[in-house]
């Protein structure tokens, strides 16, 4: 395994993110592991060398943290390890359950913390930025959780460019703690990153460690005939279908098909070496749910694709209306 710094700070990262929405409990999606079906992917991940671990709280309504974090503590060191979680989506149907207000991030840090069961979360994420809310309001409590000792580093995920570089320019205004990564909608199917976002990452050291580097699945297997994949995942999942519709789509997969035949390798090896060699990526966060899935993720890590094979994964690509933003419905209050 490789290591690298996250951004400009000095966290210090595996170069692949094991992501844990896949664990948790069926109940809340059909596809999610149970904690006797998530722990040898674990284990094997830590094996491998992998130190870096995402979840969030509403991943199975905070049972994908209990799980995380019980294997986790019984598999690992804590000092040896960066465990990331996030916060903005609703935990509950009340008032003040959702969002990035200070009420609900300190008390969702706090419940995260005790679900984990750690004394601090090494990379603390706001899972979207919220229109709700004074943006003052929620850096202001995020630094508050790092002060206390809860939080030792803040990131970001899934925003636009201009909420990003406000937040940063407001962090650095403030003298408060400052975002070292953002966690974005980034892979071969969704390039849109590239015009704005990912600039601005590199210009000013933020890492990237994309969700989703193997577009739900579709950059890891052929064009399905019937236009859609038959997988547990697919069957109950329609925001695959939200991200993922424009005509060119198909010929990006058929790209990737091609290299990862010419090399006699897999596709998600192929599509997933293609973003670690991505300026500013630091980690992908890999969602697996058989080990072959991560053993495959670990294959890529040590691949480097030459300059014509890029050329070729990329070039089928056209524009895309930008997605992966979703918040929900808007809160009470101002809208910035």
């Amino acid at each position: 395994m490789k290591y690298v710094p996250l951004g400009r700070s000095g966290l210090i990262v595996s170069r692949l993110c094991l992501g844990c929405m896949s664990f948790g409990t069926p109940k809340w999606r059909p596809w999610v592991l149970d904690e006797d079906q998530s722990r040898p992917i674990i284990r094997r991940a830590l094996e491998s060398g992998i130190n870096f671990f995402d979840t969030a709280d509403m991943y199975s309504l905070g049972v994908s943290e209990e799980v995380t974090g019980r294997a986790l503590r019984e598999m690992a060191k804590p000092d040896e390890i960066v465990l990331a979680t996030k916060v903005f989506f609703p935990m509950g149907d009340r008032p003040n359950q959702r969002g990035l207000s200070r009420k609900h991030i300190v008390q969702a840090c706090e419940a995260s913390l005790r679900r984990l069961g750690v004394e601090r979360i090494d990379l603390y994420q706001i899972h979207r930025f919220d229109w709700s809310f004074p943006i003052e309001e929620t850096l202001a409590a995020l630094d508050q959780l790092v002060r206390q000792g809860k939080v030792l580093y803040l990131g970001a995920s899934s925003g636009y460019a201009w909420e990003m570089a406000r937040a940063l320019s407001i962090q650095e205004r403030e003298r408060w703690t400052r975002f070292i990564s953002m966690q974005n909608h980034y892979n071969l199917l969704y390039r849109e990153e590239e015009r704005e976002m990912i600039p601005l990452c590199v210009a000013d050291g933020v890492g990237v460690n994309p969700w989703s580097p193997l577009a739900r699945g579709l950059l890891a297997r052929p064009w399905p005939a019937a236009g859609v994949a038959d997988t547990a995942r697919d069957r109950s999942d329609a925001y695959t279908r939200t991200l993922y519709d424009a005509p060119s789509d198909k010929e990006v997969v058929h790209a990737v098909q091609r290299a990862a035949r010419a090399r006699d390798i897999g596709m998600a090896e192929v599509a997933l070496a293609w973003l670690l060699g991505r300026p500013s990526v630091v980690a992908p966060v890999i969602g697996v749910t058989k080990i072959e899935h991560l053993d495959s993720a670990l294959r890529a890590v040590d691949l480097t694709l030459t300059e014509d094979e890029c050329r070729s994964l990329e070039s089928p690509y056209r524009p895309h209306e930008v997605k992966g933003l979703d918040r929900g419905p808007r809160q009470g209050g101002a809208v910035r």
